[in-house]
């Protein structure tokens, strides 16, 4: 087991928690209080952080969300905390390009936000992912089948070789492209049976499973359908 997911494992052991706690700060959403102080997305993930990490086996913050509203440096500090208190850290940012492109998001998520793992999306194949792949240190956290609703108008598709596309992304992260033992698959929570058969499919990789909240998944039937 790489340094990533060992340290989520050993946290997740001794805390007796799975939950992993998103970041996704939205300056239309936080309460109003938030907006007079001087770096308000800011202080709102810090109180987060702050009110959820006894409870949290990980954090994902959501690049998008800082990135949008000009607020990178508020995402370097965060991450910066979270590492510093000992907290994994997911940097939700789905990249994935050709090689070259790859090499360069790898090194804005490994080494200029050090985060922990990163979520990439793998539809351009196994040479977008080696440049994240090569950090063996660090989670690479494919996207297999996701929990948004039009996550089925090609995850879902059946291949003439049998199986659906989703089904294809698991079998590929188990025989080709975790190599390092640093892969792990995003499976949404809201999809249990799809859930069930990537378990089935990829054993005891880690998973992370969306949906948990405002996207109405249920904890009881993720635990069920995800055991292992």
């Amino acid at each position: 087991m790489n340094d990533f997911f060992g340290a989520v494992k050993e946290r997740q052991e001794r805390i007796k928690s799975l939950l992993c706690v998103g970041l996704d700060p939205d300056l239309d959403k936080i309460p109003r209080a938030y907006q007079k102080k001087d770096r308000p997305i800011l202080q709102f993930c810090l109180d987060v952080i702050d009110a959820t990490k006894d409870f949290a086996s990980c954090f994902k913050p959501q690049f998008a969300h800082f990135a949008a509203a000009s607020a990178t440096d508020d995402l370097q500090q965060v991450v910066s905390i979270l590492r510093s208190e000992g907290l994994p850290v997911i940097l939700d940012a789905k990249r994935g390009d050709v090689g070259s492109t790859s090499e360069f998001y790898a090194h804005e998520a490994f080494d200029i936000y050090d985060a922990g793992a990163v979520t990439v999306n793998p539809y351009m194949g196994g040479d977008s992912l080696v440049p994240f792949l090569e950090y063996k240190d660090r989670g690479v956290i494919l996207l297999c089948r996701t929990s948004n609703p039009g996550g089925t108008d090609i995850q879902n598709l059946e291949l003439s070789s049998g199986g659906q596309v989703f089904e294809r992304v698991a079998v590929l992260a188990r025989d080709e492209w975790n190599t390092n033992k640093n892969v792990g698959l995003v499976v949404g929570a809201t999809r249990p049976e799809e859930l069930r058969r990537v378990r089935e499919i990829v054993g005891d990789m880690y998973l992370l499973l969306p949906g948990v909240g405002a996207q109405g998944a249920d904890v009881r039937e993720v635990m069920r359908a995800g055991s292992g």
